[in-house]
């Protein structure tokens, strides 16, 4: 292992730390580790402990938040508005009925499921937030789930504590944060059509922020006969068959790039001007294996 970086795994994911100095590389891991609990506490929706699971559970009572908890709602309310609201923390009773009750190593293990239609999210009008007296109360009926924004805000987090200190990327499940350069220049970072790194994928470089890859081939299950996927329409409360089956987007935050890869999944030919009018690029590949390349995101095999 390089001493600069170190590979971890949290939450049924893989993920990497680097720093462009080897002497910077233990306080990453610190911030790291730190910014893993802190997010596991509260927006753990498996864990009946964190605060998300007690909010899902408080009947529409109000509810003391934590600041970490505030950040991670105020990376929620982002995405969702920059997405026009297609990345949509109240799915969360959509992917309940559609099966995703547990961990996904065991949602993995059934053989089918049966489904539960709910229909339309309501959306953060359920969800409301007193920032000065740190609560939120829910609708009856809304459910939250904080995790895909909560995860790439962890990644944002930690740059953001080491940035000062030199190059550092930070990547946890396909969701990359970074800022600088690595210990022998630009960072490179691989980019793959099953989240999975082989060595042989293409690499592109940003010099900061974030690029995210979202996929309707990862985290599946099978329901009713059919593969189900973990992206979730909030218009409909089914889950993503559209044009693209993955999605990389980089943009000026890992919070954003991810908002825009899950979105890009449920926007189908719109995906294109949505993400060039945000200014951000991408890489979007379609269901017969066609990629397509939005702005600066250099062609497979180019150089970045």
């Amino acid at each position: 292992m390089s001493e600069h970086v170190t590979t971890f795994n949290v939450w049924g994911m893989s993920g990497t730390v680097a720093t462009q100095r080897p002497e910077h590389l233990a306080d990453a891991e610190r911030r790291l580790w730190h910014w893993i609990g802190a997010i596991d506490a509260a927006c753990n929706r498996f864990d009946p402990a964190s605060e998300i699971s007690r909010l899902n559970r408080a009947g529409g009572e109000t509810f003391e938040v934590s600041e970490t908890f505030e950040l991670a709602l105020d990376a929620a309310r982002r995405s969702y508005e920059a997405t026009e609201g297609l990345c949509d923390p109240t799915v969360l009773p959509a992917l309940l009925a559609l099966g995703y009750d547990r961990d996904y190593d065991l949602v993995a293990q059934r053989s089918d499921a049966t489904a539960s239609p709910t229909g339309p999210s309501p959306g953060l009008a359920a969800l409301h937030w007193d920032r000065d007296a740190h609560t939120v109360a829910l609708d009856p009926g809304c459910q939250i789930d904080l995790g895909a924004s909560a995860k790439a805000l962890c990644a944002d987090l930690v740059v953001a504590d080491l940035a000062e200190r030199g190059g550092v990327i930070v990547e946890i499940g396909g969701d990359v944060a970074l800022s600088g350069q690595g210990h022998d220049g630009p960072w490179a970072v691989g980019v793959s059509d099953t989240l999975a790194l082989t060595g042989r994928e293409p690499r592109i470089s940003i010099a900061k922020g974030g690029i995210a890859t979202s996929s309707t081939g990862t985290r599946t299950w099978r329901i009713e006969g059919q593969t189900a996927n973990h992206v979730i329409d909030p218009r409909t409360g089914w889950f993503a068959h559209g044009d693209y089956t993955t999605a990389s987007v980089s943009a000026s935050s890992c919070v954003l790039a991810n908002a825009f890869a899950t979105a890009a999944l449920l926007w189908d030919e719109d995906a294109v001007f949505h993400i060039a009018q945000a200014g951000w690029s991408a890489r979007l590949v379609r269901m017969d294996g066609t990629v397509e390349f939005i702005g600066g995101w250099p062609e497979d095999g180019s150089a970045s």
